[in-house]
């Protein structure tokens, strides 16, 4: 059916365009014709031409087109806005304890170090009988003590004339007599402050020397935090460069209390550039005082007692080093005054701190020392703790020891 309707179309078409050009009326009349034509086609053909199957047979549905449903508007984007940054985290900076009464409230532990000494002493002297044995054997005590051959006998030798003039051996009056004795030689005259007064608009400079092992740069960032504690702004020069982990040590400390640290990023810089910076900022910062970390490799080392020497002349150019402190372990005994020995040739120490005097230290290295260098100690450590390095004080120190 579909086939013949479209065949009749197709003749009818031929027929009307040659009738229009023979009669001449041209396209004018054709358009009416064709649309005349469409109007009779079925229906199912009124979309459009037909789809005629392969090989003549019936045509399957027409396609018929779906519109898909328009989008949806996209949402208007606000206006970008910028969020504040974020703001780190403050840090926290800590507030130390005052220097004054230190040394008293760690009298304890330093006891609890030296009970042993101070036993045999005390049980020498409540025995009863002084005679040559008991003598030889306080002597020998004290030589254990690391306080030297010297001192010890020199120390027996004055406490046996005090004994033999008061006429008694009561233990009371003999370790009183002992006590006095021990003080006078620690020489508690000699001057054991730290000179930390400003010049002009120049800070005090303090350069602390050691081999490494004692616990330098550790003892530097305490002192620094000390000094913090009595209200002192200070600034940290880690000029310790041979060894890479001691200015991020010292960067440490510093940044615990609000301290500026002036370090080079190099690793083997020259440290007597670190040490003049760090003086140079001082001054800019109007700091109250300076602390100057040192290298600390093994003395024998020619060049790093040359080294020390060139960094105390440059610190110099800005005016003088106010405190040279040798850091010693106290543990080490004659090993440490071995030490003491060789930078006292190379800078001149003004004073010592003495480390790990809480540990196995025996307290005589304090004597032998202050008598082989001529400079007082100054300060002491006496743990691990951060507020652990005091004053040192002879009374206080002796007491502990006899646990008085």
């Amino acid at each position: 059916m579909v086939c013949q309707t479209g065949c009749a179309m197709v003749e009818d078409l031929i027929i009307a365009v040659i009738a229009a050009v023979v009669v001449g009326g041209g396209t004018a009349g054709l358009v009416p014709y064709i649309r005349s034509r469409r109007r009779e086609l079925p229906s199912g053909d009124q979309s459009g031409r037909g789809q005629l199957s392969q090989g003549g047979t019936e045509p399957g549905p027409t396609a018929t087109a779906t519109l898909a449903p328009p989008e949806p508007a996209a949402p208007v984007a606000p206006p970008d806005i910028t969020a504040p940054p974020e703001q780190p985290p403050s840090r926290v900076v800590e507030k130390p304890p005052p220097s004054a009464g230190r040394l008293a409230r760690l009298r304890g532990r330093l006891a609890r170090s030296h009970s042993a000494i101070g036993s045999v002493l005390l049980n020498l002297i409540s025995s009863g009988r002084l005679d040559e044995q008991a003598w030889e054997e306080i002597e020998d005590t004290l030589i254990t003590a690391d306080m030297g051959v010297g001192p010890a006998r020199e120390l027996v030798e004055e406490l046996k004339t005090e004994v033999k003039v008061a006429g008694t051996t009561d233990p009371a009056a003999v370790r009183e007599m002992l006590r006095s004795d021990l003080i006078a030689m620690i020489n508690p005259d000699m001057d054991r402050t730290l000179h930390l007064a400003r010049h002009g608009d120049r800070p005090s400079v303090l350069l602390v020397v050691g081999v490494n092992g004692t616990g330098k740069t550790t003892t530097c960032g305490k002192l620094g935090r000390l000094l913090v504690g009595d209200g002192k702004t200070v600034v940290l020069g880690a000029a310790d460069t041979f060894r890479a982990a001691a200015a991020d040590q010292l960067q440490t400390w510093g940044d615990r209390v609000g301290a500026q640290v002036v370090r080079s990023d190099r690793e083997g810089a020259d440290p007597a550039s670190v040490a003049f910076e760090a003086v140079n900022v001082g001054i800019q910062e109007g700091a109250d005082s300076v602390i100057v970390d040192t290298a600390g490799r093994l003395h024998t080392k020619t060049g790093l007692m040359d080294e020390l020497g060139k960094i105390k002349r440059v610190i110099e150019k800005h005016g003088s080093v106010d405190e040279v402190l040798l850091v010693l372990d106290a543990t080490t005994g004659q090993n440490g005054l071995r030490q003491a020995r060789v930078f006292a040739e190379v800078v001149d120490v003004t004073g010592i701190i003495l480390t790990k005097l809480d540990g196995t230290a025996r307290g005589g290295i304090v004597i032998q020392v202050q008598r082989e260098l001529g400079v007082p100690v100054k300060l002491v450590g006496l743990g691990e703790g951060p507020d652990d390095l005091a004053f040192f004080d002879p009374e206080v120190f002796v007491d502990a020891i006899l646990g008085g």
